[in-house]
């Protein structure tokens, strides 16, 4: 969001990436997700300091090629046997078509949605559902409704020339928007992870309300604009699995999770579709029982299965139960549900060069860092969060160095971090209130409220001396805030002015 110039402090020394003494590592886009606790640890062992800024170490381990190029890969894969697929025959052309369930939801959706500042691009809501219809009660038992195991925005660029897929971790802890429930009522807006917005609005089991719901939810959050959705369920990603006769995987550990239904010997193997439904969906028995963990072996799986499916082209056999099982569970919005669409989705994605694809996990750190009784969330880091999501709404290459770079020397800088006094400069009393419960609950210090000096149309915050990065962090959870430094205000403290224009906190 655009906003006034203001005196610019000095350049900040580069932080130095670095890794917990647990092991685990940062996200995708390099936030790292350890205790204060940790950080003493790895301090004391010649690691990061816990006070005062870090160096960067030389050398930082690079993301993985295989995850830059999945894209590349499924989008090519895709585009390869959907032209193939048009040579099986009018009649089994036309079932493959007919198999996608397309739906119409902009009705469903309202009119309080995003603008679109950027009609050439295009948003697309990737879904993977695990509905577990069919499952037999396997992969996890006591859910009844509909769940999204996966959920990943992909921004494709007007000119086509390049494009950002971003994953956006199940434990996301965001605002939850009210919801249709299938039965005549609306679910109060509520906090509560992202995923839980596809159960909410497919109780009815109904997929077209569990979809409506997630968009909602995800629009909401990212200030983004949705255009397509796509959402793929269990029996699909079984059945392409199995189409191609199995697809290898190399864990180089034991993986035993009994709610993933998996049992796996360390070392390569060809995994059925059951057991690689498992793998795309453990979490707890290997690496650091995280969901961010889950989401890099997801993309890796995906590039080997399309590989595997690029190689049995010339079998129409195995070509066609392929297609066959992802037509077959493949939920889109009403524009995209057809072979058709989907080819010259597939083709304009495969022309993209593999150097201009950029895979990312949204900025995010542990929750139990603001709320230390929270140990099974994330939340997302500001204002890289709203960099990213700004950015890819006025379709602008996102820099990955330049967003990991920041979100690393602001990790210490969070709502628990960060005190504020909120004033109320609407005609509206208790307003200063209301917005410092919200602040509370996003994990910030209140520390006092009260009513500005005279009335406020635009909201905004003022900082002192040494605070300017906590104002950033404050200004990327508003929908709009103008921000400026202000020699007078309290040190240590952000003044937040509450105006007419205040529409809420995102996060």
């Amino acid at each position: 969001m655009a906003r006034p110039a203001r005196p610019g402090p000095e350049p900040r020394p580069a932080l130095r990436a670095w890794q917990a003494p647990n092991g685990r590592k940062g996200l995708d886009v390099g936030i790292h997700s350890a205790s204060r606790a940790a950080r003493n640890t790895a301090a004391a062992e010649g690691g990061a300091p816990e006070a005062g800024r870090r160096e960067r170490r030389r050398g930082r381990r690079a993301p993985r090629s295989t995850r830059r190029r999945v894209l590349f890969w499924t989008a090519g894969t895709l585009a390869a046997l959907l032209v193939a697929g048009t040579g099986v025959g009018a009649y089994l052309y036309q079932r493959l078509d007919g198999n996608i369930r397309g739906y119409d939801i902009e009705d469903d959706l309202g009119d309080n949605r995003p603008a679109n500042l950027s009609p050439g691009a295009k948003n697309i809501l990737v879904v993977g559902s695990d509905s577990r219809e069919g499952t037999g009660g396997k992969y996890g038992s006591g859910f009844e409704t509909m769940q999204s195991d996966t959920l990943m925005l992909v921004h494709i660029a007007a000119n086509r020339e390049w494009a950002t897929v971003v994953s956006l971790p199940r434990d996301s802890w965001v605002e939850v928007p009210s919801c249709d429930q299938g039965d005549g009522r609306l679910s109060k807006a509520h906090h509560a992870k992202i995923n839980s917005a596809f159960a909410i609005g497919g109780l009815s089991g109904e997929v077209k309300g569990a979809l409506t719901c997630a968009v909602k939810a995800v629009e909401q959050n990212t200030g983004l604009r949705v255009d397509h959705f796509m959402s793929l369920d269990f029996n699909g990603f079984k059945g392409m699995v199995d189409a191609l006769d199995g697809v290898e995987v190399c864990p180089e550990q034991p993986i035993r999770d009994k709610k993933a239904n998996l049992d796996l010997a360390a070392g390569c193997q060809t995994l059925n579709g059951e057991e690689s439904l498992g793998y795309v969906r453990t979490r707890y028995g290997v690496g650091d029982n995280s969901d961010i963990g889950r989401i890099g072996r997801q993309q890796d799986f995906l590039k080997t299965l399309a590989e595997k499916a690029r190689s049995k082209l010339t079998d129409p056999k195995a070509l066609f139960d392929f297609l066959e099982a992802f037509t077959s569970n493949l939920a889109t919005d009403r524009a995209m549900a057809g072979i058709d669409p989907l080819r010259k989705l597939a083709t304009s994605v495969q022309g993209i060069p593999s150097d201009r694809l950029t895979f990312l996990t949204v900025p995010n750190y542990p929750r139990e860092l603001d709320h230390p009784t929270d140990r099974a969330n994330v939340v997302w880091q500001y204002p890289q969060a709203d960099t990213l999501f700004t950015r890819l709404a006025n379709d602008e290459e996102v820099d990955k160095k330049e967003l990991t770079d920041s979100a690393e020397e602001s990790l210490d800088v969070r709502p628990s971090t960060t005190r504020v006094q909120v004033l109320n400069g609407t005609d509206t009393p208790g307003r200063a209130g209301e917005v410092a419960e919200e602040l509370r609950r996003a994990g910030f210090q209140v520390v006092a409220t009260g009513n500005a000096e005279e009335p406020a149309q635009e909201t905004a915050i003022r900082y002192p001396q040494g605070m300017d990065v906590h104002a950033d962090a404050l200004a990327g959870r508003l929908q709009d805030a103008a921000v400026s430094a202000d020699d007078a205000t309290t040190p240590g403290l952000l003044t937040l002015v509450i105006g007419a224009d205040f529409t809420g906190l995102r996060g």
